[in-house]
């Protein structure tokens, strides 16, 4: 997704006093009550259902709330934008520049004096997430530039904190394994801890929506873009991860998303880049990819994100799933019963780009029944044409006033009316804790998957196998993670007693590299291999085959895709942890140096290199020791 950050002071609200960030301290209830014009007290609504409001508390406030926006705001309601920066009135210039030149504001402050949007959403990328307490800040500062305006709402502020691959808020904060490593190890309760924790942490830093779980079925392995981030390729295992993992997040008062309906499971295509075209049939739709989504919603899902696919079984019309009144209002709405917030996945993505331009798009998802816009590549185009269609009447204000009262509910159910304030002191006394990074290593230890093992290579032994090398690949850690493998990997093993070097080669190691590599091994008792995405025509398979040939011990560590192992038929021992991480990467070590055994479990199917119709590992394998 893309996206982009804030900029400089407006004096709409802002408050110098906490210093460098420009943001304020933590203002008290008392400030968030008078500032609602004394509406709010009882607005924090039941987080049971999300349908039949008319008998929920604090209804008819909600709607009075409405009744008194104005037309703008109440189109401003329904986007949840990027920024630049670190802090709400007071960026870096670059972060100023970035945002003048994208959005045609200088700050955060700036697009909510101007666009009164309802949601705004954090990235690593646009300097939002540089620590926890600068975080606190930054959601402070945004939600006193909202509050202090006329009829002033708190923001739904929201990440996609995945885990795994996709995780905006890095170290100090706990980083969990991903949906796939957590698909492996199986425990409906390790994915309700994760919610749990990670939400406790979400919300102390002031985040209060997480774009997460994945509810996807990842039935192909060539998925460019879903793939590790989905629990796995059995839709009921799935759904009771999903529905765990979404008790979690809400229990913890931050609002989960189920992603990416109707299904994003089956494509070889990325819909950032292009528009994938899912081929199941409606029977097959209803028992794979439909599943994890009904669980959510039994779960009490506070919000859906839409897919960028074309799904003809569902919807002929040729177009995207987002846009798709017979998925969104039909199948979500009407079959499955679901009466929550619908968000996009960022319109600044090619798949929903491709047929209509960016000045119709917000238009048309409103109308299939979409609720919040996500990251329009161009706020000021998605803006006015949203108000242009209600002016004109292709729109009905009606309609804005339906999506308005679901985003409004979400903010009631999860106490931002209440209290959307972070908390300094929480952050200390949450964010990164000695017990939440070790409950994070426990259960990483549980998704370390063991699928080769001949002539008990593993576990390696210190005194014979003293000393090791790891080579492999070494692409970028994932967000506020150490890496890169190999080195997280070497300096792991040589904690638990061995003496290991890194040496990374990459993930297309040219001839030379693969010979320094050999001669490297030759000195060494044993050798690692981190290998990622492997192809046939891949040269990390040459790597592997010439240090094969040396004679030493060789373990491949597939630290993406478990399919790896399908391209090293004679590697003696293999391990799958599903993500690059530290805390896959270091579980990892501990199964290697036989500190704990292996107990993860494939959660997708692998199938054979030289035959892609027969599965050589199925759902359910693993090995241990």
């Amino acid at each position: 997704m893309h996206d982009t950050s804030t900029g400089s002071d407006t004096g709409t609200g802002s408050d110098t006093r906490t210093g460098s960030t420009g943001n304020t301290a933590r203002p008290s209830r008392r400030a968030v009550l008078t500032a609602t014009a004394g509406l709010t007290a009882a607005l924090t609504v039941p987080a049971t259902a999300h349908a039949a409001a008319h008998g929920v508390p604090g209804e008819r406030r909600l709607r009075a709330l409405i009744s008194r926006m104005t037309l703008e705001e109440k189109v401003g309601q329904l986007f949840v934008m990027r920024v630049y920066g670190h802090s709400a009135t007071a960026p870096d210039q670059a972060d100023v520049d970035a945002n003048l030149r994208e959005i045609g504001v200088r700050t955060a402050a700036e697009l909510i004096a101007k666009y009164r949007v309802g949601g705004i959403i954090y990235f690593a990328w646009a300097h939002n997430t540089r620590d926890p307490h600068q975080i606190a800040d930054l959601s402070n500062g945004i939600q006193r530039a909202s509050l202090d305006q006329p009829r002033g709402l708190p923001v739904l502020i929201a990440t996609d904190q995945e885990h795994g691959a996709v995780c905006r808020v890095g170290r100090p904060a706990t980083l969990f394994p991903g949906a796939m490593a957590v698909g492996a190890g199986g425990s409906r309760s390790d994915a309700r801890t994760l919610g749990r924790i990670s939400g406790a942490e979400l919300r102390a830093m002031g985040i209060n929506q997480d774009y997460s779980p994945d509810a996807d079925v990842n039935v192909n392995p060539a998925n460019p873009v879903i793939g590790v981030r989905s629990f796995g390729a059995d839709p009921d295992a799935v759904a009771g991860l999903v529905a765990a993992e979404v008790r979690g997040y809400q229990a913890a008062g931050v609002a989960a998303t189920a992603k990416h309906f109707p299904g994003h499971g089956d494509t070889a295509v990325d819909s950032h880049y292009g528009f994938p075209v899912i081929t199941h049939s409606r029977e097959l739709w209803e028992e794979l990819d439909a599943v994890p989504f009904r669980a959510a919603i039994r779960a009490g899902i506070d919000s859906v994100m839409t897919a960028h696919i074309q799904f003809p079984a569902l919807d002929g019309s040729g177009d995207p799933a987002t846009l798709s009144g017979p998925v969104i209002t039909g199948i979500l709405r009407g079959e499955l019963g679901y009466d929550g917030v619908v968000i996009t996945d960022s319109l600044g993505m090619q798949g929903v780009r491709t047929k209509y331009g960016d000045d119709r798009v917000p238009v048309l998802a409103l109308k299939a029944g979409v609720d919040q816009l996500l990251n329009p590549p161009s706020l000021d185009v998605a803006f006015h044409a949203v108000l242009k269609a209600v002016r004109e009447g292709e729109l009905t204000e009606a309609r804005l006033d339906e999506s308005i009262l679901r985003i409004l509910r979400l903010k009631a159910r999860r106490g931002l009316f209440d209290d959307p304030w972070a908390d300094p002191a929480a952050v200390d006394s949450t964010v990164g804790t000695k017990a939440h990074l070790a409950r994070a290593d426990r259960i990483a230890e549980r998704t370390t998957t063991l699928l080769v093992n001949e002539g008990g290579t593993l576990p390696l032994d210190r005194r014979r196998q003293h000393r090791l090398l790891v080579v492999g690949a070494d692409l970028a850690s994932p967000s506020g993670t150490t890496g890169p493998p190999t080195g997280v990997l070497a300096a792991a093993l040589t904690e638990l007693g061995f003496t290991a070097t890194a040496l990374p080669t990459g993930t297309a190691p040219s001839a030379a590299t693969v010979d320094k590599a050999v001669t490297a091994a030759q000195d060494a008792d044993a050798v690692v291999v981190a290998t990622y995405n492997v192809t046939a025509s891949s040269t990390q398979r040459t790597l592997v085959e010439r240090l094969l040939g040396t004679g030493r011990p060789v373990v491949a560590v597939a630290v993406r895709n478990p399919y790896d192992v399908a391209q090293f038929p004679a590697v003696p021992a293999c391990l799958a942890t599903y993500c690059w991480t530290d805390v896959e990467l270091r579980a990892a070590a501990r199964v290697l140096a036989g500190r704990v055994r292996p107990r993860g479990t494939l959660p997708v199917p692998v199938q054979r290199a030289d035959d892609p119709a027969r599965v050589l590992y199925p759902i359910g394998y693993g090995l241990t020791y």
